[in-house]
């Protein structure tokens, strides 16, 4: 029994209760009690995991493989991913000195932000941008500065608009290109620029490539390619969107040396390693999976081609994304915000999307829609949604 002398202590964390949850999971959550609903909201492919992928992760249990790992991954699958990077994307890394096998691409992050931010540091996230960088942030007491893209710019970031809100406080910059949610892409060209003004105040880049495969008009473009670049980026990816292996949970984490030791205490501590039958999938898929790519790839470029122009034939406005499988389009001449919009849409037509100021204040007046599902179904949702405009035409 505590004592009536003793302060009662708050059980949890400050960090923790001051941030939101997902706004993403309410309109799942919705949607999950309604019937006959089309989701444009799931952030994962459509795609079973290949066979041949799923067929090496059980053999490997059937050979007995099924003890922990070496903590930064097994040696044959770190191999293969530098042998991937710099087949793909020409981006060399040493597979033991510069590279972590992790627990999917958010323990990337996570361990690549508390490696590295001291408390009260300060870390440009660009806006929109996936849900999790300001809180992984926050959790790791840093201080999350929003820098919002714009949609006549096709959400591309310029050395301006990072100049803007540079501080004599700020540690890092989180980059997500090709982008969730806008599907916004970053050349060559578009990324130079901005080398420079990172390599003038000696910041770090965390550049999260998940959707580096998904990249439809342009070849991806490693910020890491860059001149003097390599030494001040963590490049994190993994094996979720272009394999469709989501739910095996594996990705990795490229970054210079002294900075992969460091994180590889955090991964030591916390997780020991990524799931042993899971690695033997992804040596597999590394392996034998571009056909299965390629097919993933032309698929999901029929569908970016057929809801953007679906889309303008409805009334809605959308920038045709670059890459990874969202679409954005701008709802402002509707009247409604993103939240009214989608609320609306999910409960006079079925169909759930997520609203875009989930993303940060600059996705206010967008819904963020993935084509990641089958062509009939974003048929039906297209004419749902042109039903919905039709009946709140301002």
């Amino acid at each position: 029994m505590t004592s009536p002398s003793v302060r009662k202590k708050n059980r949890l964390s400050e960090a923790v209760q001051n941030i939101r949850p997902s706004g993403i999971r309410r309109f799942f959550d919705m949607a999950s009690t309604m019937e006959d609903v089309i989701s444009l909201g799931v952030g994962e492919p459509d795609f079973v995991t290949p066979w041949n992928v799923r067929e090496a992760s059980i053999d490997s249990m059937e050979r007995g493989y099924t003890a922990y790992t070496a903590n930064p991954g097994i040696i044959e699958l770190r191999e293969a991913i530098a042998g991937y990077l710099e087949q793909q994307f020409q981006t060399p890394y040493d597979p033991e000195k510069e590279m972590i096998v992790t627990v999917g691409a958010s323990e990337a992050i996570d361990i690549a932000v508390r490696a590295t931010v001291n408390p009260g540091e300060e870390v440009i996230v660009v806006e929109p941008g996936f849900v999790s960088y300001a809180p992984i942030v926050s959790l790791a007491g840093g201080k999350p500065v929003p820098l919002g893209t714009r949609k006549e710019n096709a959400f591309k970031l310029t050395k301006e608009e990072l100049e803007s809100v540079i501080t004599p406080n700020t540690k890092a910059i989180m980059l997500s290109f090709p982008n969730n949610p806008t599907g916004a892409v970053m050349t060559k060209e578009d990324l130079a620029p901005l080398a420079d003004v990172i390599e003038k105040h000696d910041l770090l880049v965390l550049s999260d490539e998940i959707y580096a495969e998904l990249s439809y008009d342009h070849s991806h473009y490693s910020v890491a390619k860059l001149p003097g670049m390599k030494e001040r980026t963590i490049l994190i990816s993994g094996f979720s969107k272009a394999y469709a292996m989501t739910g095996w949970r594996l990705g990795f984490v490229c970054a210079p040396p002294d900075i992969t030791a460091a994180m590889l205490k955090i991964h030591q501590y916390t997780m020991m390693c990524a799931s042993t039958p899971a690695q033997f999938g992804a040596l597999e898929a590394l392996k034998s999976g571009r056909d299965d790519v390629e097919r993933m790839i032309t698929s999901y470029k029929q569908r970016r081609n057929y809801i953007v122009k679906s889309f303008s034939e409805i009334g809605l406005s959308c920038h045709s994304p670059g890459g990874a499988f969202y679409a954005f389009p701008s709802i402002e001449d509707t009247g409604m915000t993103s939240d009214e919009f989608a609320e609306g849409l999910l409960k006079e037509e079925h169909v759930a999307v997520v609203p875009g100021n989930v993303f940060g204040e600059g996705g206010e007046g967008h819904i963020r829609c993935s084509y990641a599902t089958s062509m009939e179904s974003l048929e039906t949702a297209v004419e749902r949604m042109g039903r919905f405009l039709r009946k709140h035409a301002t």
